[in-house]
């Protein structure tokens, strides 16, 4: 399995920054299924290439096979070869903080857009050459597509259900790698780990920039979710409620004019419990099962509470919400205003008593 990204923008080499990978170097990283290793293939001013090539552990697979699956398919699969849902784990460890657009040595490069081509060498898409494009066209890429041929000495077996794909277009990094972490796992018939709530967590982390207006959203969340109903639901619920949110949501003041606009029922449900909280004069708040933030967003930039709480049981949940209120960027005077803290009411916890309301 090979993935090459390549930047030609000058200094090209700024890619191995946003990598974190040098590039004199060959890298080699263990995963649970093998091994991830990472090299560049040309490494200059004009162009520089980064290759992730993973060697896929078949022996450890077959032993940790379930016992009821097929006997011959443990020893035939195209496993080894074909770019699968080891890739989405194969980029989120070795290439955690591009996928997440950070790069202290150059963050401006890294909220750039740079002309990127990235290729798999091996995809397998059984609804063929025009369902690959319904996935990536619309996410602005100019997408070449090679599809192989079953056999070159027998080329009247016709062609395969593999292809080799090429993606071009003037885009972050972090949207790049976004787009394959879940992408490729759409195209994956066999996801290699279970499939849970924490997955939903994950889609709707890596797509939340893109996905809710991508034409083939519902598509893309069903083999995402490998056809588990009650996540499908869970995640395009979510999606269509964010599809229709923009990123000033929450009026500054809550007067009348505001009111009488058409706004969401999720809004209508924050604006409500703001004017409330304005209403008994509520200064220091805690928000009991806070979630993904959007309450505590709008709290805070109402700018009327003098401290701001967040509690949630999911550990996941709260990095979500961090990212959503952008704490680390904050000036040190607003971040001592809002704290997100882990949690549950199940227990009696000191650190939320005293507050005006919760």
């Amino acid at each position: 399995m090979l993935l090459t990204i390549t930047n030609t923008r000058k200094p090209a080499t700024d890619l191995s920054f946003l990598l974190h990978k040098h590039p004199n170097r060959v890298q080699t990283f263990d995963l649970a299924f093998g091994k991830a290793h990472v090299f560049y293939s040309i490494a200059n001013d004009e162009i520089c290439t980064a290759n992730l090539l993973l060697d896929v552990d078949t022996i450890g697979l077959v032993r940790r096979k379930d016992k009821q699956t097929f006997a011959l398919e443990q020893y035939v699969n195209d496993r080894p070869f074909v770019a699968s849902s080891f890739f989405s784990v194969a980029i989120a460890s070795v290439f955690r903080s591009a996928l997440n657009g950070k790069c202290d040595a150059k963050q401006d490069v890294a909220d750039s857009k740079l002309p990127l081509v990235a290729e798999i060498s091996a995809l397998q898409c059984k609804q063929g050459e025009v369902f690959l494009r319904e996935l990536f066209e619309p996410l602005g890429y100019y997408v070449e597509i090679t599809q192989h041929i079953l056999d070159e000495r027998f080329t009247d077996w016709g062609a395969s259900d593999y292809f080799t794909i090429k993606l071009s277009a003037e885009i972050r990094l972090a949207d790049l790698l976004s787009h394959l972490y879940v992408l490729i796992p759409v195209l994956d018939n066999k996801k290699h780990y279970f499939i849970d709530e924490a997955e939903v967590e994950k889609l709707l982390r890596h797509g939340e920039k893109w996905l809710a207006n991508h034409p083939q959203r519902e598509a893309i969340t069903q083999r995402y979710l490998k056809r588990k109903n009650s996540l499908i639901r869970e995640a395009l619920s979510r999606l269509i409620v964010e599809e229709n949110e923009t990123e000033n949501e929450f009026p500054q003041q809550l007067d009348e004019e505001i009111l009488e606009k058409p706004i969401l029922l999720n809004e209508k449900r924050y604006i409500a419990v703001l004017k409330e909280l304005q209403t008994i004069g509520a200064k220091r708040v805690v928000d009991v099962g806070c979630g993904e933030g959007r309450l505590l967003k709008a709290m805070f930039e109402t700018k009327n509470f003098d401290e701001i709480v967040g509690l949630d049981v999911s550990h996941r949940t709260l990095e979500i919400a961090s990212e959503r209120l952008k704490i680390e960027h904050l000036p040190v005077h607003q971040q001592d205003k809002i704290k997100l803290i882990l949690g549950s009411l199940t227990y009696k916890d000191a650190r939320i008593s005293n507050f005006d309301a919760a």
